[in-house]
């Protein structure tokens, strides 16, 4: 089992922030000295631009984007030709659905989500649909929220060409089996799985040739690497086959005066102009430690923190728990009667960070009947410490004035 006290001496935040209780990692994560370091060292060391420069330094930073890149690969199971830097998942699925809907959707056709998808994953699809008239259909939940593949044959049909789901949804923190959806929606239809990873990379191992999704989306900065640095994967066929987003510097062979181009082979046709060059290092380090931790030690871990905390809450006459049976680090919860900005800002008066609200997913409010919620989200480096703390303050106090006069 790993030791969170031991594994926060890696991680600065902790050194600057003793007493914090942070417990929002589903929308961002602390980031260890190893890839602080390593955004260091492109600017202090290896400053120059990628394919740009005939000389030493530029050389080293291309041998380090490659690096990088190779690592990601090996991290996912992919092809490294197969990786795109963007600037997060949420970029990453623009990317799929401009460069690959806009272009091959027709009226005709039609495309599968869930009223539990992050906004990133819904709104681009919303645009497909006003541009190319393709008809956006829901994959009905269960009771409890969750996407089954009984629920799946129910919707896909000879129109679906887009089947775009996340592997673990940001509010309810339900697994979604995308290996069986994918050998489903490949064997029944002439539709493409798009696989939202970024509350699963993060998480547990992930291999996208066993899962055989056609394209993953995730963010650097969910998995303790730095911000503005995401990852598109894509087999390399629909990659080819995709429009790029961006046009400029670094993504074309040539062109010319009368509008030709001839655009460059994946993945450099997706990166246009100046990438960015310390995220992508420190991406790199980020793979690095948790490769050094295992991500299965990491699942394994976020598992017996997450029954701590269920069978901990569970006590709590006042609170309303909406995904007990959840497999990830991911509790969604109300305390009744209370606004959940308020109880939020309540937890904050202890030192307690969590994430209120819609969560980005604003379809879902009306299955769980409430305007907003509490998300609790935790981490490796969590410990039954914080869950002790956070359950003590839901316990003693709820309205944000109880941080005034308790």
């Amino acid at each position: 089992m790993l030791d969170p006290i031991k594994i926060r001496k890696d991680f600065p935040m902790y050194k600057n922030n003793p007493n914090i209780v942070y417990l929002d990692n589903a929308a961002t994560t602390f980031k260890p000295y190893s890839v602080i370091d390593e955004c260091n060292r492109y600017y202090l060391s290896e400053t120059a631009n990628a394919h740009r420069g005939d000389y030493d330094l530029a050389y080293k930073v291309d041998i380090a984007v490659d690096s990088v890149r190779e690592k990601v690969a090996k991290f996912i199971n992919s092809k490294k030709i197969e990786v795109v830097f963007t600037s997060g998942a949420s970029m990453s699925m623009n990317m799929i659905a401009y460069g690959y809907g806009n272009k091959y959707l027709t009226s005709d056709d039609e495309i599968l989500l869930t009223e539990a998808e992050h906004a990133s994953n819904v709104l681009p699809w919303f645009k497909v649909s006003e541009v190319t008239g393709a008809k956006i259909k829901y994959i009905p939940l269960t009771k409890e929220g969750r996407l089954t593949i009984d629920n799946l044959k129910k919707v896909l049909n000879e129109k679906t060409r887009i089947v775009s789901i996340a592997q673990v949804t940001n509010v309810l923190g339900y697994i979604v089996d995308i290996k069986e959806i994918a050998k489903y929606v490949h064997e029944n239809s002439n539709a493409i799985v798009v696989c939202d990873g970024a509350q699963s990379v993060p998480h547990m191992k992930i291999d996208v040739k066993d899962l055989d999704c056609d394209f993953l989306v995730f963010s650097g900065h969910k998995l303790c690497g730095p911000t503005g640095i995401g990852v598109l994967y894509g087999k390399y066929n629909l990659l080819q086959k995709m429009e790029p987003l961006m046009s400029g510097g670094g993504d074309n062979a040539k062109f010319d005066m009368c509008g030709n181009v001839a655009y460059l082979e994946p993945p450099a046709k997706f990166e246009a102009g100046t990438m960015n060059l310390a995220g992508i290092y420190g991406l790199g380090g980020a793979i690095d430690y948790l490769m050094n931790i295992g991500m299965n030690n990491i699942e394994e871990y976020e598992r017996y923190l997450r029954k701590y905390a269920i069978n901990k809450l569970k006590t709590l006459q006042n609170l309303i728990i909406y995904n007990e049976n959840a497999e990830t680090g991911i509790i969604t919860l109300n305390v009744k009667g209370v606004f959940s900005q308020d109880e939020a800002s309540y937890l904050n008066s202890k030192g307690i960070c969590v994430r209120s609200g819609e969560h980005c997913a604003k379809l879902l409010k009306d299955r769980l009947g409430a305007s907003g919620t509490v998300r609790v989200s935790l981490y490796f480096y969590n410990t039954v410490e914080d869950i002790d703390k956070l359950c003590l303050a839901l316990k003693n106090g709820g309205d944000f004035l109880d941080a005034y006069f308790n």
